[in-house]
């Protein structure tokens, strides 16, 4: 008996609230750089819905098993082979992206980690890219939700580098790059879709 792909709860139940912005932000053809795949979920679910984009899923070199099995399966021909991407790394494994997507990734990597993807990602989307960012986030220092406290204690006894980010740190991180935030979605289980746009030329 084949043993199935490492299966996600928390992806399943959110991808389609995602997609349904994704569909009226992704409207042109485009690479969408994927940072953070995890199982593979989102990318397989996103570029059967959304056919005009090549997805390009990647994750940390370590956690890159996790989404092979599944993508693998699905054989898409709009998914390309997943990339061992550190964000920390001087040069991005991927040149040039026409728009990126990211799920719970910012509570999880450390706060260097997230500045590193916000200059990465300004090195490698092209001018007036979309990046979205889904997940909980904090506003002016405060909780949104005790659920969201709750999760961020959870997460900070863990590991002390990992817990919710606000949003005013998110935005003054990416204005000294060039990504400026465009739109802020409310979405299930206290969740957002941040929606960023890239404002610089390469």
């Amino acid at each position: 008996m084949t043993t199935p792909p490492p299966f996600s709860r928390a992806r399943e139940n959110n991808k389609q609230p995602i997609l349904e912005h994704l569909r009226n932000i992704f409207t042109a053809p485009a690479t969408v750089l994927e940072i953070g795949t995890g199982t593979g979920q989102h990318a397989e679910y996103f570029a059967t819905a959304l056919p005009h984009l090549l997805w390009q899923p990647s994750d940390h070199p370590d956690n890159l098993w996790q989404c092979e099995q599944r993508l693998q399966e699905a054989a898409l021909p709009n998914i390309a082979p997943p990339l061992g991407l550190d964000v920390g790394a001087a040069k991005w494994p991927l040149a040039e992206a026409n728009a990126a997507f990211s799920a719970n990734t910012a509570h999880i990597m450390a706060w260097p980690e997230v500045q590193a993807m916000f200059r990465g990602l300004a090195r490698v989307l092209t001018a007036g890219a979309p990046f979205c960012l889904y997940g909980p986030f904090n506003y002016g220092g405060r909780f949104t939700s005790e659920s969201n406290q709750a999760f961020d204690a959870h997460l900070r006894a863990q590991a002390a580098h990992m817990g919710i980010r606000d949003r005013d740190d998110l935005i003054h991180l990416a204005q000294e790059v060039g990504i400026a935030l465009e739109a802020d979605h409310p979405m299930p289980a206290n969740n957002r879709l941040l929606v960023w746009r890239q404002a610089r030329a390469h």
